[in-house]
């Protein structure tokens, strides 16, 4: 057998050991063989330079140190889920989901990791890239760490797609945790706090020699593709295990809500005997052609949602309740506690949310409170131990006037807190917006952070975001602490902030309910300042994703003379304020049209066909109206769909009409 013949034996034969050890959990061989096997292909490769193969088992054990991580841009979104906390609210759930559609459709049921979410993209049964979630529109490129986890696969087995993306959890499993806290104790170090945090710190270590030496595990939830093996999630899953992915085996589908609740039941009872934290349950629509029809919001699918598990729960002293004034005035009540360990944390202060909160529980400075993390992040108080209160103890008197200016609180209709009235000149609401403004997913302005800018604002030398770009060296070099580099550094970040494009422009004005997804949508839709500006409520709302409140949101901001008067000095200041986004449309065939694609297609994916109707100036619905202009119907279209369609007259044109119509 020559030197290449035995190299491809030994990986092929390495890799199938290390699934069966790491995948399947059932070991063929003895640690001490597979080393044997390891130690002698690693020789082999060494000396036959040219026969190198990245995806090599010998390439698992790191060998890199980057100097950072690229940002890739993804494919498909990768939107978070949303959270629900009760048998009603997931009740709810299904009825929205049913008005969205008349067919009958089957839920997935998942357990819900507590750890690093993950896509992996593969090409001709290779992995090329595996990127973070990100922002959900781009993430970081982990590749290099994520070649190192043994339970995913670095080559396929069997028939694969080629070219696709799987995407999951990365996380560290208790024992493993438990394994590296100990060295770290006999070392005189810190323990880590928990397998999640830990989970993602590895993941973004810079050695990818570190990554290689932690127990990282991770489980495989979703295939995303334009020829994806079945048009049902659980099947493409169980695909997905064939070709060497490790897929969880507690996965279950379902016909009804009521059954999808005793499969919750019977985890939250059993979740503590698991080898890996959990957090809840995802709850998914199994059928892929109706999760793209039921779409999604700006922030997740509507397809599908994650329901938590009561958070763990601590009691300690509630020493002192302050008040923070947040960037548009807003007054959060912060109550600053004894510290205590939670969920893996020491806390020392959690929210109040309001004046109801306080005085729903009726919550005192020197109470035995209960906390909780919301949503396993943010800790809150969420009740008081009465029988413990002091008998002194006087009730929470609310603030009146705002902490940082002291002008009088005001309370809308309908709103829960308390803002501040003074908008134009309190401390707090000024230095909230700036470093909104300058903040990583802003405009990210290198040099320049929170203490500076207090300095800044406190020797006058800015009062208005746009001042920030009148700045001069002469300026800086004054200040404390502000040497000739960091002046020239800070004016070289706000140099390079002029190219920042347009929808992390409009993120950064901190407009009330535009995010980033928003800010995009509204960028993409409108292309310019201008257009956004000259939007009503009415032209807004017609706009996909965007909903009354952002719509009102948007308008009233712009109907204020000095945000315009903003615009305009940041215009002239050269920051971008239009789109360049490139236009794809190739011609307008097709414009003022809504249409409706349903079905499977033999020429084209949907996605495909999608992007087609959008280039000749189409627009793509989701469910069928009689606003719809006509429904591009493939093989297997649903007959209730078909039926409406029919009802109502709306024409059906099949995949070789359309290609005759746009030609």
């Amino acid at each position: 057998m020559s030197d290449e013949e035995r190299i491809l034996f030994l990986q092929k034969e390495l890799a199938k050991h290390n699934h069966s050890y790491y995948v399947l959990d059932t070991p063929l061989i003895s640690d001490f063989e597979f080393d044997k096997l390891l130690a002698e292909l690693q020789q082999l490769e060494d000396i036959n330079p040219d026969l190198f193969d990245v995806n090599s088992p010998t390439q698992r054990v790191g060998g890199t140190v980057s100097d950072g991580f690229k940002t890739v841009k993804h494919n498909y979104r990768m939107l978070s889920l949303g959270n629900t906390y009760s048998a009603e609210d997931l009740q709810d759930f299904d009825i929205r989901l049913r008005k969205l559609t008349d067919q009958n459709f089957e839920y997935v049921c998942e357990l819900k990791y507590d750890g690093v979410s993950i896509s992996l993209t593969y090409k001709n049964g290779e992995l090329v890239q595996a990127l973070t979630r990100g922002d959900g529109t781009q993430g970081d490129d982990v590749t290099v760490n994520v070649r190192t986890i043994k339970s995913i696969p670095l080559k396929l087995n069997g028939d694969y797609p080629t070219n696709f993306e799987i995407r999951g959890e990365i996380f560290l499993p208790i024992d493993g945790l438990q394994q590296m806290n100990k060295i770290r104790v006999e070392e005189g170090l810190e323990p880590y706090a928990n397998p999640r945090n830990t989970a993602s710190g590895s993941l973004k270590l810079l050695d990818a020699n570190e990554v290689a030496k932690r127990p990282l595990d991770c489980y495989l939830y979703y295939m995303l593709g334009e020829r994806l093996p079945s048009a049902n999630h659980y099947d493409n899953l169980q695909k997905a295990k064939t070709l060497g992915f490790k897929i969880p085996n507690e996965i279950e589908k379902y016909k009804s809500i009521d059954d999808v609740l005793i499969f919750i039941e019977k985890w939250d009872k059993k979740r503590h005997d698991l080898p890996y934290e959990i957090d809840g349950i995802v709850i998914k629509v199994n059928d892929i052609d109706l999760q793209e029809e039921m779409g999604f919001t700006a922030k997740s699918p509507r397809w599908a949602i994650s329901y938590k598990f009561k958070a763990e729960q601590v009691s300690t002293i509630l020493q002192k309740i302050t008040y923070q004034v947040g960037r548009t005035g807003a007054i959060t009540p912060i109550a600053n506690l004894d510290p205590v360990q939670l969920a893996g944390t020491i806390v020392k202060r959690a929210s109040l949310h309001n004046a109801d909160q306080i005085a729903k529980f009726d919550i005192r400075e020197g109470d035995m409170v209960f906390v909780e993390k919301g949503g396993e992040i943010i800790p809150k108080v969420v009740g008081v131990e009465l029988k413990d209160r002091n008998l002194f103890s006087q009730p929470t008197a609310y603030i009146q006037h705002c902490p940082a200016c002291s002008a009088e609180l005001v309370r809308k209709d309908g709103d829960a807190k308390h803002y501040c009235s003074n908008t134009d000149t309190c401390p707090a609401q000024i230095t909230g917006k700036f470093e909104h403004f300058i903040s990583r997913k802003a405009m990210d302005i290198d040099g320049l952070g929170g203490e500076t800018i207090e300095l800044l604002i406190q020797e006058g030398l800015i009062s208005e975001i746009s001042d920030l770009y009148h700045l001069k060296k002469e300026d800086l070099l004054p200040l404390e602490r502000m040497a000739e580099k960091s002046a020239e550094n800070l004016l070289l970040g706000l140099e390079a902030s002029k190219k920042v494009p347009f929808e992390r422009v409009l993120f950064a004005l901190g407009i009330r309910y535009v995010g980033e997804t928003v800010a995009k949508v509204l960028c993409k839709h409108f292309k310019t300042i201008e257009g956004i500006i000259a939007a009503d409520v009415e032209i807004l709302i017609a706009v996909d994703e965007i909903g009354d409140k952002i719509a009102e949101s948007v308008v009233f901001y712009f109907l204020q003379q000095q945000n315009r008067d903003l615009i305009f000095n940041l215009e002239t200041a050269g920051l971008q304020f239009t789109s360049i986004i490139e236009d794809t449309s190739v011609s307008e065939i097709l414009k003022g049209m809504k249409i409706v694609v349903s079905g499977v297609f033999s020429q084209f994916s949907r996605v495909e066909l999608k992007k087609m109707i959008e280039e000749h100036g189409g627009k793509n619905i989701s469910s069928i109206s009689k606003n719809t202009t006509f429904v591009l119907a493939g093989d297997n279209m649903g007959p209730s769909k078909q039926q409406k369609a029919t009802d109502l007259g709306i024409p059906l044109v099949s995949e070789e009409e359309f290609l005759v119509k746009i030609s």
